[in-house]
């Protein structure tokens, strides 16, 4: 888009998607739509493989008995994103870390509502566990709701006394469902991604009528983050759920975490995973340092 920066191209680029997006617009119809445009230019190599009955693939390096990995949760509001959507992000989070990525589909809603992909994340960290791999020598890693999802399954986890990951990777994470964060003002109209009309819409279609939008497991901001392992965060200052980034960071420090929180200039919400930013190859280049000093 001649004339415009590269995150300007992103946002209009996102924009244009949205707004194809009406009241006859088929769920099924937005999800092949949210898979192409994230995805639809990147088909990295990757290895097929069943997790726990879902759809998996590897990323990067092979994998061995014991060696250090990551398990990725790919994001899209609990109602799209898919391995096909988040495919280039994750071959380069694996190439950045040089290390094996595991990813999964998980059950998506309104069908399957919370816990129901909660259910299949720790499945999945289960099926890993059972093939052999240490879990201080793996990573989990997620965006946006991915993200949440990630830190729900490290919650669920020390809930039920089960392994921790040695490491963890939040991009862009959304963790309040009641979408009250400050920045859902301050940074109203800067973020295509994530206005609050539509967090809350999306929320209540993962909860359903009775679900708590407090609970821990599915808002993950109100956990109890003692005894997590080391923690990056990677945020766009420019996101409108950058709050639910600097709370978790100052809450799980509080906590006794170690946090480590970058606030990227100008971008907005999982920046990373538009290959054409340069940001985004520079922040995968940090988090992969990060995960890979912990847990290799």
């Amino acid at each position: 888009m001649s004339g415009m920066t590269p995150i300007e191209a992103v946002k209009a680029r996102m924009e244009a998607t949205f707004a194809r997006w009406t009241r006859d617009t088929t769920l099924a119809e937005m999800r092949a739509d949210f898979d192409a445009s994230l995805g639809g230019a990147e088909a990295p190599p990757c290895r097929d493989v069943e997790v726990a009955g879902m759809p998996g693939a590897w990323f990067g390096p092979e994998a061995g008995q014991g060696a250090p990995a990551i398990l990725y949760v790919h994001g899209g509001g609990y109602q799209v994103g898919s391995i096909r959507s988040h495919r280039g992000l994750m071959h380069r989070l694996a190439t950045a870390a040089d290390l094996p990525l595991l990813a999964f589909d998980y059950r998506l809603a309104p069908e399957h509502r919370f816990p129901a992909a909660l259910d299949d994340c720790a499945a999945a960290w289960r099926w890993l566990l059972a093939q052999g791999a240490a879990p201080g020598r793996v990573a989990i890693a997620g965006d946006s709701a991915g993200a949440a999802l990630a830190l729900a399954t490290m919650l669920r986890a020390k809930r039920e006394g089960a392994p921790l990951p040695g490491a963890a990777a939040l991009l862009s994470p959304w963790l309040d469902l009641e979408a009250k964060g400050e920045s859902l003002t301050s940074r109203a109209g800067l973020d295509p991604m994530t206005p609050r009309e539509k967090l809350l819409v999306m929320a209540r279609l993962y909860l359903g009528r009775e679900g708590d939008p407090r609970d821990p497991l599915a808002s993950p901001i109100h956990g109890d983050f003692a005894g997590l392992p080391p923690t990056v965060v990677h945020v766009g200052d420019h996101e409108a759920i950058l709050s639910d980034s600097e709370t978790f960071a100052e809450r799980a420090r509080a906590a006794g975490v170690e946090v480590t929180l970058e606030v990227w200039p100008e971008m907005i919400h999982h920046f990373q995973i538009f290959p054409d930013l340069p940001e985004a190859e520079r922040s995968l280049a940090r988090i992969g340092e990060f995960l890979r000093a912990r847990i290799s």
